[in-house]
């Protein structure tokens, strides 16, 4: 046998021939577009989980922000200011952005939450002109440094002492030990 002949049975045999011919090609058509839908639908998930996360940080950061404020209407202020800065970063789009401070609890010891709530479109998700928005809600609370002063609008800074190696003779050394003078 021929190498020629034995590579036109080998082709041959893997046609196919009768009712099954050309099958492949419609299964192919039939299927993409389903495939096609499941990766979008896939995207459309993960892009929708990193709303989330953008919104639960815009939460964590305004509420932080507002516990280091000074007072409750600067704390309001700093939160709305730090999600809504959160949450204009490139990539990403709110349609409407809700902040809600509450500083019922705003004292030396207390805390202060913060529940931002942000519109996204779904079609900025999906990748297709879908109709319709998701609301994502998020709320977190941070403590209020209990040891914090009040404001009194001067600022008390305490230097060292000119003189380093002055100041380190005044410090026990290491092991309970002084070092000596210089």
């Amino acid at each position: 046998m021929t190498i020629r002949k034995a590579h036109m049975l080998r082709r041959a045999r893997c046609r196919r021939t009768g009712p099954e011919a050309g099958s492949e090609a419609i299964e192919l058509t039939l299927i993409t577009p389903v495939i096609v839908l499941l990766v979008l639908a896939v995207v459309a998930l993960g892009r929708l989980a990193d709303a989330r996360i953008r919104v639960d940080d815009a939460a964590h950061l305004a509420a932080r922000a507002a516990s280091l404020a000074r007072d409750p209407a600067a704390a309001a202020a700093q939160a709305g200011s730090t999600a809504r800065a959160a949450l204009a970063r490139p990539g990403f789009s709110c349609s409407r952005v809700l902040v809600s401070p509450d500083t019922a609890a705003f004292a030396p010891g207390g805390q202060v939450s913060v529940e931002v709530t942000c519109t996204v479109p779904m079609s900025g998700l999906a990748l297709l002109a879908v109709p319709g928005s998701v609301a994502i809600h998020s709320t977190f609370t941070s403590p209020v440094d209990r040891f914090r002063g009040e404001s009194s609008g001067l600022s008390q800074v305490r230097v060292p002492a000119a003189d380093p190696a002055g100041w380190r003779r005044e410090r026990p050394g290491r092991c309970g030990t002084t070092p000596s003078a210089p």
